[in-house]
């Protein structure tokens, strides 16, 4: 789709149907004489992982498969040991 300019004005105006032609994939430029322009386009969704059950959904499939218990590494265990030991409580001064 091309790129639509409009001026300020009418963004304000139509604020609402601006985004929903955004989102439908339109790719908008608002211009105002007083400031740079502005582009408004969509942008990809972040990627949050999977969900944790999911997770252990695939390791119990890969026990089964395997017939055996999945055990963690050694050294990656000592490590998680370390981490738990040493970790410090989290500090949220800031966020009041």
């Amino acid at each position: 789709m091309a790129t639509t300019h409009i001026p300020l004005s009418e963004a304000e105006r139509n604020l609402p149907d601006i985004l929903a032609r955004v989102r439908a994939g339109e790719d908008i430029v608002i211009e105002d004489e007083s400031a740079p322009p502005v582009r408004l386009t969509t942008i990809p969704p972040v990627s949050r992982g999977r969900p944790i059950s999911e997770v252990i959904a695939h390791l119990r499939a890969i026990e089964k498969e395997r017939g055996e218990p999945l055990v963690m590494d050694e050294d990656y265990a000592a490590d998680m040991r370390e981490i738990i030991a040493n970790r410090k409580p989290r500090d949220t001064s800031a966020w009041d």
